[in-house]
């Protein structure tokens, strides 16, 4: 009768993963160019593509910030023709904001370049065999990203 074999040290795994993954996220953020922003900008931004228009308000809520914090990011991304404001329908005291086309655009142009430089990557330094072991990975790392 054979045993299984023992479980990796998952807090010594945890480090390594940790390590690679933000090596790999600041290679990805090289290849990125264009937008020079701080991280509560790019959050905000972020914020507002995937979830649509929000007042500063509810954005500051959202990122656990004051609602004075929350207005100089608004201001530099308006000033970066990044985020536009319009009357909230419902209560035209209220601004929405939300990100504007030369935003987008960045984003699709940014997030391309990230992809491609990604595809170089795994195309001339994986074999085949390895593309598909990490590619049997990518659910259980979206897994993990999920949990609270």
């Amino acid at each position: 009768m054979s045993t299984p074999p023992p479980h990796a040290d998952t807090s010594e795994l945890a480090g390594e993963l940790r390590v690679a993954l933000a090596a790999l996220v600041r290679r990805l953020r090289e290849q990125a160019g264009g937008m020079d922003l701080t991280r509560s900008q790019s959050s905000v931004l972020l914020r507002l593509e995937r979830e649509g228009p929000a007042t500063a308000t509810a954005l500051a809520r959202a990122e656990g910030m004051r609602p004075q914090s929350m207005a100089k990011i608004v201001q530099a991304l308006e000033a970066a023709g990044l985020v536009g404001g319009a009357p909230d329908p419902k209560d035209g005291r209220k601004t929405l904001l939300s990100i504007t086309e030369a935003a987008r655009e960045e984003y699709r142009t940014g997030r391309l370049a990230k992809q491609d430089w990604l595809a170089r990557a795994l195309d001339t330094t994986l074999t085949a065999e390895e593309i598909d072991r990490l590619a049997s990975v990518t659910d259980l790392l979206r897994r993990l990203a999920q949990f609270p």
